[in-house]
């Protein structure tokens, strides 16, 4: 049996499963809601990770972040990108590491007598930063260069032998793994099984309903199709249901218990990070919310349409409105290059309500208007 839902519903359903149908109760409730919530480098504004908390959790401040980290609740790994994971899920990253350390080739080359050299200064002298095995200023090609010693911190903590402990400003603190992940934490290696079970039960808790392709999103072969298999197995145990969404030519899964949810009416204003979790699913903002999303900031700069750091603006269901800002903290100034939006009547509806929400906007990025 497919059970129907409108457009409407699936959105509502949508938002519900990213936290961004009502006020999350705390950064960790935010993090297990969504499973993950990924790292980036670029700070024209708020980076994407404290962001992706502030749009669930106005009260959010960064050091709540390192608050999660330091108590042992989060810890850094790979979700489809560099991310902040709760440490519940510990054991289901230790797949993609056994996998990793099979690998004599990747972005960070093996060499063994680097790593080792690595791990045991790390176990003699506690953590230390890529800056701790610089070179000597005398020594050209030495041992020690930035370059080799990153890579070979990299290879280790993707390998899990390291982790991050913590990050001073955004330069990661490496120590070893076994002084680092609580020994009441589950390191029992998941089978391949268990392993698709929990990418499943993950992807339906942040979005309620989804494909296998989505819930395997950059997973290699095998697991894809055990993904699939396990989809198959619990749609025959009455686990899963197959949903069909109104103008959507696709069948997707979701559990029982979600056909129970009552729409919540959402009028919440987001401003929302590039990176986010709902926006880096550029299908589904494309088939759902009819929005075609870019972050342009990979664009030639004559190709750009809206701005180098666009941010997408939802209003309750419906994105309104994109805005290209930057925080210009010397003299803490949200400066707005764009406000492009989507139709004159969602202008003329949600002008004052925006505007309101950008202030909020400029206060967390330490700004004003």
């Amino acid at each position: 049996m497919t059970y129907k839902l409108s457009l409407s519903q699936a959105r509502s359903l949508l938002l519900q499963g990213q936290a961004l149908g009502s006020v999350s109760s705390s950064p960790i409730d935010v993090l297990k809601q969504l499973g993950y919530v990924q790292i980036d480098t670029i700070s024209v504004v708020e980076r994407a990770h404290h962001h992706v908390f502030w749009s669930r959790f106005p009260k959010y401040k960064p050091s709540d972040l390192e608050q999660l980290v330091s108590s042992r609740q989060a810890f850094e790994y790979w979700a489809h990108a560099a991310a902040y994971l709760p440490m519940e899920d510990y054991r289901y990253t230790l797949h993609m590491k056994k996998r990793f350390a099979k690998r004599e080739s990747s972005w960070w080359p093996r060499d063994p007598k680097l790593m080792k050299a690595v791990l045991s200064r790390i176990k003699n002298e506690g953590a230390l930063q890529s800056k701790d095995f610089s070179a000597p200023s005398d020594t050209k090609n030495g041992w020690w260069q930035w370059k080799p010693a990153k890579k070979a911190l990299e290879r280790l903590f993707m390998e899990g032998k390291l982790e991050v402990t913590h990050r001073q400003g955004f330069h990661k603190v490496y120590d070893l793994a076994q002084r680092v992940i609580p020994d009441s934490v589950d390191k029992t290696m998941p089978t391949d099984s268990e392993f698709a079970q929990y990418l499943i039960r993950r992807t339906l808790r942040h979005h309620n309903f989804a494909t296998p392709s989505e819930m395997a999103y950059l997973q290699r072969g095998h697991i894809k199709n055990l993904v699939k298999t396990e989809v198959n197995h619990l749609v025959e145990n009455g686990e899963l249901v197959r949903l069909a969404v109104e103008g959507i030519d696709q069948d997707y899964f979701a559990s029982p218990q979600t056909l129970h949810h009552k729409p919540v009416r959402n009028r919440q204003v987001h401003i929302l990070s590039p990176f986010d979790n709902l926006v880096i699913q550029r299908k589904k903002l494309l088939d759902f919310f009819d929005f075609d999303y870019q972050i342009e900031c990979y664009v030639p700069a004559a190709k750009r349409k809206y701005g180098y750091f666009c941010l997408p603006i939802l209003v309750g269901q419906n994105f309104v409105a994109r805005i290209d800002c930057k925080a210009d903290r010397k003299v803490g100034k949200l400066l707005v290059n764009t406000l492009s939006w989507e139709s004159q009547e969602y202008k003329t509806k949600y002008k004052d309500r925006v505007m309101n929400k950008l202030k909020a906007f400029a206060k967390f990025n330490n700004c004003q208007i």
